[in-house]
């Protein structure tokens, strides 16, 4: 006969823990990758962007996802602002939209602020 005969194979077991290690180590070598180079960078800078979103303040000079620039007029309740972006022209976005502050206003000074109402209260 020219045609051998072919046996079944015996059943293989659960196999070594260097096979599985072997398999499932590229696994585990791509997520890692994908976390430091994807995933931490992204979540860091939608850390930034929140922040700073939260610290905006009257007189930041903002520019708007849609590419309108304009100064911070008022800060309000809900997650709205008003902006400024021409000679009494105001319109109010959505401080979430808010892509980048150029310029930031400095805080008033509190001690500036003590002097004034020491100052209105020696007149008094």
């Amino acid at each position: 006969m020219l045609i051998s005969t072919a046996y079944a194979q015996a059943a293989g077991g659960a196999g070594s823990s260097s096979e599985l290690f072997a398999t499932l180590f590229p696994l585990v070598l791509i997520f890692a990758v994908f976390y430091f180079l994807i995933i931490r960078p992204q979540s860091k800078k939608m850390k930034q962007q929140k922040a700073m979103i939260d610290a905006i303040r009257r007189g930041d000079k903002v520019i708007t996802a849609g590419g309108i620039v304009g100064t911070v007029a008022k800060v309000q309740d809900g997650g709205e602002v008003q902006v400024d972006i021409a000679e009494n022209v105001r319109i109010t976005v959505i401080q979430s939209t808010i892509a980048s502050v150029i310029s930031k206003t400095e805080p008033a000074d509190k001690s500036a602020n003590d002097d004034k109402e020491k100052d209105k209260k020696s007149k008094d």
